[in-house]
């Protein structure tokens, strides 16, 4: 009974003597200042938003890239030896691969031999040459020798018809007669002296004719030794540039064909490309540094410089570009290629993690100077 009144007295006591309404509870300090850093941290948040949208552009749809160089085999063959591994460090010349050489090595000796042959082929057609040059030579001195002899039997012949005529008979006409014929020998001898003669000259031509067509024949027979040894140069194959090694698909004992792919080479020095919306591009110079922040590395945020820009959009260089002159038009916000050129220390410091594929975040602060660097570190 006596618990009962002090519950009576103390229901009794909350009670306004006014109404006999309950009293309301003081609001809790502890709910306030949780509200309170709430609207502080919203406001903030907010207020950190505008100024970021309104100083800085920034893109998720950035990676790093570099040249990665495809190498191929030249000629066909079977692979004997495989001289580099994976992610193998390799200098430009250094040989990762060869070809056995047999079937090549055979071609150059057999275009030797004929090089040889026709040489040798050669030489006879020069002492050829001399020989029917000594001849011509020969003729033309029995030319001059026979038109010598019919200039003095027709001088005889001259002589001998002045001796012998009606008035004088110092002659007889045996002797006028003998004269004449040795004056028409020595006419049909020196036309058939001029026939061999022309002749001769005609074997000269054709000798000289055949030795231009023996060096003709060397010379694209050495046309062909070149192109052989070349291939067989080819069996060798080597590393275009400097770089690291991936993707290697040659094995020793495979038959390669010309222009397959069995490796790569990656060359250390990379870039970044960032593909920013074309309303951000508006705040966007060559020059201005870039902060980027690597996946890969997310303890090291990067600086890097804007380059330059693509000189058409991604849309532009796809395999199958969008037609929007068909009807079905929708306004996309497309977006450009932008080349991001990294610090030459920092790609060497990072040789081998950073490499061609890996996502980056790109931003760039607005309204900086783009010939000098800027200092300002990126607001995250």
């Amino acid at each position: 009974m006596a618990e009962m009144h002090s519950t009576a007295g103390q229901a009794s006591a909350t009670q306004s003597p006014a109404g006999g309404a309950p009293a309301k509870t003081p609001p809790n300090k502890r709910v306030l200042a949780v509200v309170g850093v709430i609207a502080l941290v919203a406001l903030g948040a907010g207020g950190r938003m505008w100024y970021r949208s309104h100083h800085y552009v920034e893109t998720e749809n950035a990676y790093v890239t570099g040249r990665v160089h495809q190498v191929s085999s030249r000629v066909a063959g079977v692979v004997t030896r495989v001289l580099v591994d994976d992610n193998q460090l390799v200098k430009a010349g250094d040989t990762i691969a060869e070809l056995d050489p047999a079937d090549h090595a055979v071609r150059v000796e057999q275009i030797e031999a004929q090089i040889a042959s026709v040489q040798q082929q050669l030489k006879q057609s020069d002492a050829q040459l001399q020989q029917v040059r000594a001849q011509a030579g020969a003729a033309g001195a029995q030319v001059k020798q026979s038109e010598a002899q019919l200039l003095r039997a027709r001088q005889d012949a001259e002589r001998f018809g002045q001796l012998y005529n009606d008035t004088m008979k110092a002659v007889s006409k045996a002797e006028v007669d003998a004269s004449s014929a040795a004056r028409a020998a020595a006419v049909a001898d020196l036309a058939a002296r001029r026939d061999n003669a022309a002749a001769a000259q005609a074997q000269i031509g054709a000798a000289e004719a055949g030795s231009e067509v023996l060096k003709a024949q060397v010379k694209v027979l050495e046309a062909q030794l070149k192109d052989a040894r070349q291939q067989l140069a080819y069996n060798r194959i080597v590393a275009p540039v400097d770089g690291r090694v991936g993707r290697r698909s040659v094995e020793v004992g495979v038959r390669v064909q010309p222009g397959q792919a069995l490796l790569a080479v990656v060359e250390d020095n990379v870039w970044v490309v960032a593909n920013f919306k074309e309303t951000q591009l508006s705040g966007l110079a060559p020059g201005q540094a870039v902060h980027l922040a690597v996946d890969a590395l997310p303890e090291h945020h990067l600086v890097g410089r804007v380059d330059s820009f693509a000189p058409a959009s991604g849309n532009q260089f796809a395999l199958l570009p969008a037609d929007n002159a068909t009807g079905n038009f929708t306004k996309i916000v497309q977006r450009v290629p932008v080349k991001i050129t990294l610090d030459p220390q920092d790609v060497k410091k990072y040789a081998g993690r950073l490499v061609p594929g890996m996502s980056v975040v790109a931003e760039v602060e607005l309204g900086q100077d783009a010939a000098k660097p800027t200092q300002t570190a990126a607001v995250h």
